[in-house]
């Protein structure tokens, strides 16, 4: 399939329900509102939204019944990048080609602004009732909420800024990435299926691809950043070589969760990929 094509049709969707689920940039408090919207627009590559509207198409619903997914996840994503670039994490100046949220607007403004990604996430997620049924909202939020915390994303996050750059241990490498970087986007794909229809068998094969690909994709993060890796990277643990064997593995491994998907699991497939193969 031609995965260009696919998501042009796609992210226009996903992009006109992110705007439509945050304030207007001229609301008040109208600094707070253009910070949150900083990073938001444009985006980046959006690859959890199209995760979460293929694994809909997947399990055989039309892929904008995801959507309150996918834009709640890419909420979360974009909190967690603000408070990543904050002077006390990673004390970024810049995020996808633009000055990062303290910068542009100062660190208190970037930490509320993450706040408010965060509670907007969460608010456009359960929103989406009635049009779809409360268990399914429940069960996403749920997951999401678990990606988002202290067990996985955030508890990925405060032991990578505790990570010694001679401890090169390459579980424990994994062991933060599968928290920080995989899952989200294992709740992405989760919750897309969920307000597709998905029973709980495909679920638990579509976590698992989910798992095994956010791995690979944050291997592929590595190797692209690898002249100036951080201390927590696969490359500098194992070296570049045998980090892309290890990204290939995994994305084998994620791929054979798909078998029984037949043809609708194509996208899928291509943006898996895509995400673990990618050279820029």
């Amino acid at each position: 399939m031609d995965l260009r094509a696919y998501l042009l049709e796609r992210i226009p969707a996903v992009e006109r329900a992110l705007d439509a689920a945050l304030p207007p940039a001229e609301m008040e408090p109208a600094l707070l509102h253009v910070a949150m919207r900083h990073l938001l627009f444009p985006g980046g590559k959006r690859l959890r939204p199209a995760l979460a509207l293929a694994a809909a198409e997947a399990v055989g619903a039309p892929p904008e019944r995801a959507l309150p997914v996918a834009v709640a996840v890419e909420l979360v994503h974009t909190y967690s990048l603000i408070h990543d670039d904050l002077p006390c994490m990673d004390d970024d100046s810049l995020r996808r080609g633009v000055p990062t949220v303290h910068v542009a607007f100062g660190e208190a403004t970037a930490v509320l602004a993450g706040d408010a990604l965060l509670a907007a996430a969460f608010f456009a997620l359960t929103a989406a009732e009635p049009e779809h049924p409360a268990p399914q909202l429940l069960a996403a939020a749920r997951d999401l909420a678990e990606a988002a915390g202290s067990l996985r994303l955030v508890g990925g996050q405060i032991d990578d800024l505790r990570f010694e750059a001679q401890d090169l241990d390459a579980s424990r490498v994994e062991s933060v990435h599968a928290r920080k970087s995989a899952a989200l986007i294992a709740a992405a794909i989760v919750g897309g299926a969920r307000l597709g229809g998905a029973g709980e068998t495909e679920l638990a094969g579509l976590r698992r691809f989910g798992e095994a690909l956010g791995l690979g994709f944050q291997i592929a993060d590595d190797l692209l950043d690898a002249p100036r890796a951080e201390a927590c990277s696969l490359v500098r643990s194992i070296g570049a070589p045998a980090a892309r064997a290890r990204a290939e593995e995994l994305l084998g491994e994620a791929l054979r969760e798909l078998d029984g998907f037949g043809e609708r699991a194509e996208p899928l497939r291509e943006i898996a990929r895509y995400a673990v193969r990618r050279t820029e």
